[in-house]
């Protein structure tokens, strides 16, 4: 088993490059993946550019990742060497249930500051190898290009957020922010059959939502709460996906979402904090339902791998450039470029 291995590391805001990492013995449930391809994260960016000053350096990081299994603990049994996989979330298989079924919390997401033992904190996925348990481990059609398989997470957290607002087949969502976690809301919400609005106003942003066919407002060009309500009869769209971490975000949400039984879904994080400006006894007399979402769990990385594996949504235009892994202060640098899309770390060249 390979013991030494490259891993992607940042230092300090600004500051990325590769060291040599030593890979942890395989467990009994343990996975060594050969990575394909690592994508970064907003979360991972906000680190570099010294937006979120909430994680520790040096932070090894990287939970957007798909790759081959390489090799297996002795008691794994859910995939084999040789399997293409893409990663979720390291659930505890044996904790008690909830009383919905699902099991345990994701220590994948809680450890996205653990200490590694070695003087780094943080889950190394951006490598050439890494070890994980089987239960994080989805299984991948070999068709998928590597880049696109690796949004699995955060296909999966869109799709827990839209199970979360219970949404009807046919009814009216409008996504607030058309970047990469607007466009997957925005794609799986119409690959379940919604009807769906996107509200964005960067001109390459609006591009390329419509290149793949969604309805965008401009709110600079266009009066967005007349036009919504010409196409929901008067009433305001049923839900509202906040894709945006900004307070104008929410309080155009606020105004969009029909009078009664409306849904908002507080899906991004914002630096600093973004304010709800809604008072308790309106959500009380509209009966508004307001979701706060965060991560996913296995029944929706399942949804997700069936997605990406059908191609029921298109995640080629999602993928701006693909960097090597020796070039990770390059690919940092250019994950920040506003308007951007994600970018793509290549961890091993692979036929």
């Amino acid at each position: 088993m390979k013991s030494n291995v490259k891993t992607a590391v940042l230092t300090g805001a600004l500051e990325a490059k590769v060291i040599e990492r030593t890979l942890p013995k395989l467990k009994g449930h343990d996975v060594l993946v050969k990575v394909a391809a690592c994508n970064i994260c907003t979360s991972e960016y906000g680190v570099f550019n010294g937006s979120r000053t909430n994680r520790p350096f040096p932070l090894v990081y990287g939970h957007e990742w798909a790759g081959y299994v390489e090799a297996v603990g002795e008691e794994v049994v859910s995939v084999e060497v040789g399997d293409y996989v893409a990663s979720g979330y390291d659930y505890n298989p044996y904790s008690i249930p909830s009383r919905d079924g699902r099991t345990g919390e994701c220590p994948y997401v809680s450890g996205a500051n653990k200490d590694n033992g070695d003087g780094t904190f943080g889950n190394p996925g951006c490598a050439e190898y890494t070890v994980i348990s089987e239960v994080a481990l989805y299984k991948m059609d070999k068709g998928v290009d590597p880049s696109a398989a690796a949004f699995l997470e955060p296909v999966g957290t869109v799709c827990n957020g839209l199970r979360h607002m219970d949404m009807a087949f046919g009814e009216s969502l409008l996504i607030i922010g058309a970047g990469t976690m607007g466009i997957l809301n925005a794609l799986v919400a119409r690959a379940y059959g919604l009807n769906v609005f996107v509200s964005e106003m960067m001109e390459n942003k609006i591009n390329t939502a419509r290149a793949l066919g969604l309805t965008v407002i401009n709110p600079k060009e266009t009066d967005i709460e007349a036009y919504i309500k010409e196409k929901t009869q008067g009433q305001g769209v049923d839900g509202v996906v906040i894709a945006v971490g900004a307070t104008p975000a929410y309080d155009q949400a606020i105004k969009l979402v029909k009078n009664k039984r409306g849904k908002l879904l507080l899906f991004a994080a914002g630096y600093p904090s973004p304010e709800l400006n809604i008072d308790a006894n309106n959500i009380h007399y509209r009966r508004m339902k307001v979701i706060g979402c965060y991560g996913a769990d296995y029944m929706d990385f399942k949804m997700a791998a069936s997605l990406i594996n059908r191609k029921a949504i298109n995640l080629e235009p999602l993928i701006d450039e693909k960097f090597g892994l020796e070039d990770i202060q390059k690919a940092m640098e250019a994950s920040i470029v506003p308007g951007k899309y994600r970018v793509s770390v290549l961890c091993n060249h692979l036929q």
